[in-house]
Protein backbone atom coordinates (compact mmCIF):
# COMPACT_ATOMS: atom_id res chain seq x y z
CA UNK A 1 0.00 0.00 0.00
CA UNK A 2 1.21 3.47 -0.91
CA UNK A 3 -0.11 6.32 1.24
CA UNK A 4 0.40 9.96 0.25
CA UNK A 5 0.61 12.66 2.93
CA UNK A 6 -0.19 10.08 5.62
CA UNK A 7 -2.80 11.13 8.13
CA UNK A 8 -1.79 10.14 11.66
CA UNK A 9 -5.03 8.27 12.38
CA UNK A 10 -4.50 5.99 9.36
CA UNK A 11 -0.72 5.86 9.75
CA UNK A 12 -0.86 4.36 13.24
CA UNK A 13 -3.42 1.74 12.25
CA UNK A 14 -1.68 0.68 9.06
CA UNK A 15 1.74 0.48 10.73
CA UNK A 16 0.32 -2.05 13.20
CA UNK A 17 -0.83 -4.41 10.44
CA UNK A 18 1.53 -7.36 10.17
CA UNK A 19 0.21 -8.44 6.78
CA UNK A 20 0.63 -5.07 5.06
CA UNK A 21 3.65 -3.64 3.30
CA UNK A 22 2.91 0.00 4.03
CA UNK A 23 4.87 2.78 2.30
CA UNK A 24 4.27 6.45 3.00
CA UNK A 25 5.34 9.32 0.78
CA UNK A 26 5.24 13.10 0.84
CA UNK A 27 7.53 16.01 0.06
CA UNK A 28 7.58 17.38 3.62
CA UNK A 29 5.83 15.09 6.11
CA UNK A 30 8.01 13.62 8.86
CA UNK A 31 5.83 10.49 8.57
CA UNK A 32 6.97 9.89 4.99
CA UNK A 33 9.16 6.86 4.35
CA UNK A 34 9.99 8.24 0.91
CA UNK A 35 10.33 11.97 0.19
CA UNK A 36 8.93 12.29 -3.31
CA UNK A 37 7.17 14.56 -5.76
CA UNK A 38 3.82 13.06 -6.76
CA UNK A 39 4.49 14.20 -10.34
CA UNK A 40 7.72 12.17 -10.57
CA UNK A 41 7.44 9.15 -8.30
CA UNK A 42 10.56 7.03 -7.67
CA UNK A 43 8.63 3.74 -7.78
CA UNK A 44 8.53 1.00 -10.43
CA UNK A 45 5.53 0.62 -12.72
CA UNK A 46 2.68 -1.46 -11.25
CA UNK A 47 4.32 -1.47 -7.81
CA UNK A 48 1.31 -1.08 -5.49
CA UNK A 49 -1.94 -2.96 -4.89
CA UNK A 50 -3.55 -0.01 -3.08
CA UNK A 51 -3.00 3.74 -3.10
CA UNK A 52 -4.48 6.23 -0.66
CA UNK A 53 -4.19 9.82 -1.80
CA UNK A 54 -6.48 11.96 0.34
CA UNK A 55 -6.59 15.73 0.02
CA UNK A 56 -3.38 16.02 -2.00
CA UNK A 57 -4.30 16.71 -5.64
CA UNK A 58 -5.89 20.09 -4.91
CA UNK A 59 -2.40 21.28 -3.90
CA UNK A 60 -0.65 20.09 -7.07
CA UNK A 61 -0.37 22.55 -9.99
CA UNK A 62 -0.10 19.73 -12.57
CA UNK A 63 -2.71 17.35 -11.20
CA UNK A 64 -2.95 15.56 -14.57
CA UNK A 65 0.72 14.52 -14.31
CA UNK A 66 0.15 13.46 -10.71
CA UNK A 67 -2.82 11.31 -11.76
CA UNK A 68 -0.72 9.73 -14.52
CA UNK A 69 1.92 8.82 -11.95
CA UNK A 70 -0.71 7.32 -9.65
CA UNK A 71 -1.96 5.25 -12.57
CA UNK A 72 1.58 4.17 -13.50
CA UNK A 73 2.52 2.87 -10.05
CA UNK A 74 -0.82 1.13 -9.34
CA UNK A 75 -0.80 -2.49 -10.45
CA UNK A 76 -3.46 -3.73 -12.88
CA UNK A 77 -6.44 -4.77 -10.76
CA UNK A 78 -5.28 -2.52 -7.94
CA UNK A 79 -7.47 0.10 -6.35
CA UNK A 80 -7.27 3.46 -4.64
CA UNK A 81 -9.12 6.24 -2.93
CA UNK A 82 -8.21 9.70 -4.26
CA UNK A 83 -10.31 11.98 -2.09
CA UNK A 84 -10.34 15.72 -2.74
CA UNK A 85 -12.38 18.65 -1.48
CA UNK A 86 -15.15 18.95 -4.03
CA UNK A 87 -18.06 21.23 -4.73
CA UNK A 88 -20.70 18.74 -5.88
CA UNK A 89 -22.85 21.64 -7.11
CA UNK A 90 -20.10 22.62 -9.54
CA UNK A 91 -20.00 20.79 -12.88
CA UNK A 92 -16.51 21.96 -13.83
CA UNK A 93 -13.35 22.31 -11.79
CA UNK A 94 -12.22 25.90 -11.28
CA UNK A 95 -8.58 26.87 -11.23
CA UNK A 96 -6.80 30.14 -11.88
CA UNK A 97 -2.99 30.25 -11.68
CA UNK A 98 -3.00 34.03 -11.48
CA UNK A 99 -4.47 33.88 -7.96
CA UNK A 100 -1.37 33.78 -5.76
CA UNK A 101 -2.41 35.80 -2.70
CA UNK A 102 -2.92 33.42 0.24
CA UNK A 103 -6.03 35.18 1.54
CA UNK A 104 -7.58 35.23 -1.93
CA UNK A 105 -6.76 31.53 -2.44
CA UNK A 106 -8.34 30.67 0.90
CA UNK A 107 -11.46 32.62 -0.05
CA UNK A 108 -11.78 31.11 -3.53
CA UNK A 109 -10.34 27.59 -3.15
CA UNK A 110 -11.09 26.96 0.54
CA UNK A 111 -7.50 26.93 1.75
CA UNK A 112 -4.47 29.16 1.18
CA UNK A 113 -2.39 26.40 -0.44
CA UNK A 114 -5.06 24.96 -2.75
CA UNK A 115 -4.80 25.68 -6.46
CA UNK A 116 -8.28 24.59 -7.55
CA UNK A 117 -11.76 23.65 -6.43
CA UNK A 118 -12.87 20.41 -8.02
CA UNK A 119 -16.26 19.94 -9.61
CA UNK A 120 -18.05 16.80 -10.73
CA UNK A 121 -15.74 16.59 -13.77
CA UNK A 122 -13.03 15.27 -11.40
CA UNK A 123 -14.31 11.73 -11.93
CA UNK A 124 -14.11 12.09 -15.71
CA UNK A 125 -10.58 13.44 -15.42
CA UNK A 126 -9.59 10.26 -13.56
CA UNK A 127 -11.37 8.16 -16.20
CA UNK A 128 -9.46 9.98 -18.96
CA UNK A 129 -6.21 8.93 -17.29
CA UNK A 130 -7.40 5.30 -17.53
CA UNK A 131 -8.95 4.59 -14.14
CA UNK A 132 -12.27 2.88 -13.63
CA UNK A 133 -14.02 5.28 -11.25
CA UNK A 134 -16.92 4.92 -8.87
CA UNK A 135 -18.19 8.01 -7.02
CA UNK A 136 -19.49 6.57 -3.74
CA UNK A 137 -21.79 8.46 -1.39
CA UNK A 138 -21.31 6.50 1.82
CA UNK A 139 -23.46 9.02 3.68
CA UNK A 140 -26.52 7.73 1.82
CA UNK A 141 -26.03 4.37 3.55
CA UNK A 142 -25.02 5.48 7.05
CA UNK A 143 -26.82 6.88 10.07
CA UNK A 144 -26.15 10.45 11.23
CA UNK A 145 -24.13 9.00 14.12
CA UNK A 146 -21.93 6.98 11.76
CA UNK A 147 -21.47 9.95 9.42
CA UNK A 148 -20.24 11.98 12.40
CA UNK A 149 -18.11 9.10 13.71
CA UNK A 150 -16.34 8.71 10.35
CA UNK A 151 -16.14 12.50 9.85
CA UNK A 152 -17.83 12.40 6.45
CA UNK A 153 -19.55 15.36 4.84
CA UNK A 154 -23.20 14.70 4.01
CA UNK A 155 -23.43 13.96 0.27
CA UNK A 156 -19.64 13.75 -0.20
CA UNK A 157 -18.66 11.59 -3.16
CA UNK A 158 -15.63 9.42 -2.39
CA UNK A 159 -13.63 8.55 -5.52
CA UNK A 160 -12.92 4.82 -5.54
CA UNK A 161 -10.67 3.97 -8.48
CA UNK A 162 -9.37 0.80 -10.06
CA UNK A 163 -6.72 0.19 -12.67
CA UNK A 164 -8.07 -2.12 -15.37
CA UNK A 165 -6.43 -5.51 -15.71
CA UNK A 166 -5.57 -4.65 -19.31
CA UNK A 167 -4.83 -1.10 -20.40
Amino acid sequence: MLHFAPEQAFYKRFRKQGNLEYVTTDLNSPLADVKADICALPFENDAFDVILCNHVLEHIPDDTQAMKELFRVLRPGGWGVFQIPQDVKREKTFEDNTITDKKERAKIFGQYDHVRIYGLDYFDKLRNIGFIVEAVDYTAQLSHEEINQYRLAQGELIPFVKKPLLN
